[in-house]
């Protein structure tokens, strides 16, 4: 246990609830233990006695946002399996929330006045922020246009277009982020909750992710607000799950009928324990933890 780390962290939670009071935000704690915990096909809850504990606040927190709440966040324990490394843990701090009314722009704005009030309250130099897109990234590191690229053209060695695509992400892409990043526009495969756009060169996931020094800090999500697209979403993700030998997730049925109720909104969440810890310049997110 690190002390010094944790008077770190404490500190970082303090600014992070005076950010969202002074934008007319409301906290709203939301249940750690529930029935249906994702919808991703890569993520894995962990059971526990009763349900599964959540990976994310998501589901909950958008039927909060369909009973009329317009501007909510959460900060709290999230689990996730299968998950192992400096940057990651089994048990995490996550942060979210939801802006009714608001699109893409909002939340890129707000995450980084975010970022740079705990760069302020920890004493640490501001980073440069950069707005870039999936295919940008693609063509300036890779040479690659992902409008046309096939699944061969990104990797030899993977099968399907998306996993060619993270092959090369991972390989390739995110080492080459620095500083601050918003990546925007990505796949219309990876859309998740999301809304598509079609109108533009390609079909795009109407998505972005912050990159803080390297490390992955945040995905947001203009919010898809059909709830037939939405259970269709679930269905092919517990397809993919099945093919893989995998257990399928259940399915939040009160969730997919209150994605049909929400009002345009932008949601976004972001690991705290990542942010205080890329932030303080630290290996991992250990050092702020309590073990």
């Amino acid at each position: 246990m690190n002390a010094a780390g944790l008077r770190v962290r404490a500190r970082v939670l303090a600014t992070t609830r005076a950010f969202f009071a002074t934008r007319g935000y409301l906290e709203v704690p939301t249940p750690v233990l529930v029935p249906s915990a994702a919808m991703e096909e890569h993520l894995f809850p962990l059971r526990a006695e009763g349900g599964l504990l959540r990976t994310s606040p998501e589901f909950a927190l958008k039927r909060a946002v369909a009973a009329g709440l317009g501007r909510i966040y959460e900060i709290g324990p999230c689990f996730r399996g299968r998950e192992d490394g400096p940057w990651h843990g089994t048990e995490f701090l996550m942060l979210e929330w939801y802006r009714v009314g608001a699109g893409l722009r909002a939340l890129i704005d707000e995450t980084r006045e975010l970022v740079q009030a705990v760069e302020q309250t920890l004493g640490v130099p501001a980073q440069p922020w950069r707005e870039v897109t999936v295919r940008e990234l693609f063509a300036e590191v890779c040479g690659v246009d992902l409008a046309t690229a096939s699944a061969s053209d990104l990797s030899p060695d993977d099968e399907s277009w998306d996993e060619a695509f993270f092959r090369r992400w991972v390989t390739d892409i995110e080492p080459s982020l620095t500083g601050a990043v918003v990546v925007t526009e990505w796949p219309a495969s990876q859309a998740a909750l999301a809304q598509v756009r079609t109108d533009g060169a390609w079909p795009t996931a109407q998505r972005f992710e912050v990159y803080y020094r390297g490390v992955e800090l945040a995905n947001a999500f203009f919010e898809l607000l059909d709830s037939s697209e939405q259970r269709a979403r679930f269905m092919s993700a517990n397809a993919a799950r099945l093919a893989a030998g995998e257990p399928p997730h259940p399915v939040d049925e009160d969730f997919v009928q209150a994605v049909g109720r929400m009002p345009v909104t932008a949601g976004i969440a972001l690991g705290l324990d990542r942010l205080v810890a890329a932030v303080a310049g630290w290996e991992g997110i250990d050092r702020g933890r309590v073990h």
